[in-house]
């Protein structure tokens, strides 16, 4: 089963995709077979000054997704995310999450191999 997590500005497949991952304000997790989704509140790193990227990173962990699909995502955060094994996919604000899982799904998202530019 993979689980993927979309940044999201809230609940459910057909809010849009949050631009931001550190400050985004959760994440829809959704399972790749069967399209179920939940949502991880990400409330705590909005709050903080330093470090936002780095806790959505832990939080993310946390939810056993193995993909993440976002707008940007910064080097520290990035890191974080490389070493918890989870593959990031930018660059995809302006869809919905049900937009970008399926992108993803059919192939049209290719994993980053560093933080945006």
């Amino acid at each position: 089963m993979q689980r993927i997590a979309v940044t999201a500005e809230g609940p459910g497949l057909d809010g849009l995709v949050d631009p931001r991952f550190g400050r985004a304000a959760g994440f829809v997790v959704v399972d790749a077979a069967t399209m179920a989704a939940e949502y991880v509140d990400n409330g705590a790193s909005q709050t903080l000054s330093h470090g936002a990227g780095i806790n959505a990173a832990q939080v993310l962990a946390k939810s056993g997704a193995g993909v993440l699909l976002t707008g940007y995502v910064g080097p520290k955060a990035f890191q974080a995310l490389q070493a918890a094994g989870i593959k990031v996919g930018q660059d995809l604000e302006g869809l919905t999450v049900r937009q970008a899982v399926q992108r993803f799904l059919d192939g049209q998202v290719p994993m980053a191999a560093g933080p945006n530019k």
